[in-house]
């Protein structure tokens, strides 16, 4: 079986590895560069309270599959201790109180406490906080390096830059022209990211409603001791976040801007709102900017990550709308994305944790957009 796959992110290099353990996989990338987008712009954490039950669950199944990938290919650490500290005002405390009835591995903790472990929280505006000790730093370009360098290893093939110049069925397969040059293939995998329905509609498929997001980041000095020890800060109504490191804090918005796909890039209203919004939480004083970037998560209506066929459309096969979470349920994703796609089911690890084919299936947004 021959597999053609679009896109090099993470979404494409892992499904691609996956696959190329039972199939010839080719994967193509529009931009001369793997990662070059979201993947390569995430400040990912691995974070077990994040995001809604099947996200939940997809990466509470990719734990162990990290600790495989670092073994099998000698990598550094992909996954380092750092917990996490949810933080709400009065407006976010409902938010944390849903949080902390996920059933997700936190506890609660009081605001003093809170303060301890990040002394620039304002005890004003701390109306209550919860700690995820499960809560790890991703090394995203070494797990993607990982990916790519196992996808070669099983005989996967990579072309980039990959102009995708055409993409219609042929026969019982699919007839894909790239640079000039016919590529026959079995399935398509569309794992474009925020292009996925672009690659649709080249290839006649209706459009699975991706909603790309962009979000920024930015680096900010300050002048407070040791900040690499303080948790990664979360605000629990989604306000903003942000890490401290040596001399610096890396900080966003949590925004979520609709945008098209393209290379996206951060607005100063953007960098300023998140300093505000940090200063009125923080006496960190955030005044200036070393660097700033963004980059697009895409969704779908539910949320939730999509990996399957449409019934009647067997062959195209998506993999799209990891929002947020792509980087921390990359492993077990691509494991069930693999599997639905040569079995037709899903691992019994992750249908153990109570998520079906029909909840990843894109048949399900049929009903969720009314057509």
């Amino acid at each position: 079986m021959r597999v053609l796959v679009i896109g090099g992110g993470m979404a494409g290099a892992s499904i691609g590895f996956e696959l190329a353990a039972e199939a010839e996989v080719v994967l193509l990338e529009q931009e001369p560069q793997l990662a070059h987008h979201t993947t390569g712009r995430s400040a990912a954490m691995y974070l077990q309270s994040y995001g809604n039950r099947v996200v939940r669950a997809l990466t509470a199944a990719s734990r162990a599959d990290f600790d495989r990938l670092q073994a099998e290919f000698e990598t550094p650490p992909l996954l380092v201790p750092k917990p996490l500290l949810w933080t709400a005002d009065a407006e976010a405390l409902p938010h944390l109180e849903s949080l902390l009835a996920t059933g997700s591995p936190l506890r609660r903790l009081g605001p003093e406490e809170a303060i301890r472990l990040c002394p620039v929280l304002r005890p004003e505006r701390l109306a209550g906080a919860a700690q995820d000790l499960s809560a790890m730093e991703m090394d995203v370009l070494a797990i993607h390096g990982a990916y790519v360098a196992g996808l070669r290893r099983r005989g996967g093939s990579i072309r980039a830059p990959a102009k995708l110049a055409s993409l219609s069925r042929d026969g019982a397969g699919w007839r894909a022209v790239v640079d000039g040059q016919a590529i026959l293939a079995d399935a398509v995998v569309n794992a474009a990211g925020a292009w996925v329905d672009v690659v649709a509609a080249l290839s006649g498929e209706r459009p699975v409603g991706i909603r790309p997001l962009r979000r920024t980041i930015f680096v900010s000095p300050v002048r407070q001791p040791d900040p690499g020890s303080w948790p990664f800060i979360g605000d629990a109504g989604e306000r903003f976040y942000f890490k401290g490191e040596r001399d610096f804090v890396l900080v966003s918005p949590a925004d979520e801007v609709p945008d098209e796909p393209r290379d996206a890039r951060p607005l100063e209203l953007d960098v300023a709102a998140a300093m505000e919004v940090v200063n009125e939480h923080t006496t960190l004083g955030l005044r200036s900017v070393r660097t700033a970037w963004a980059g697009l998560r895409s969704f779908v209506a539910d949320r939730s990550p999509v990996a399957g066929a449409r019934t009647g459309a067997e062959g195209f096969f998506w993999f799209a709308g990891q929002g947020g979470y792509g980087i921390q349920m990359a492993p077990a994703l691509a494991r069930s994305g693999a599997s639905l796609l040569l079995r037709g089911g899903l691992p019994a690890d992750v249908a153990a944790l109570g998520v079906t084919p029909a909840e990843l299936s894109p048949d399900r947004l049929a009903s969720l957009s009314g057509s």
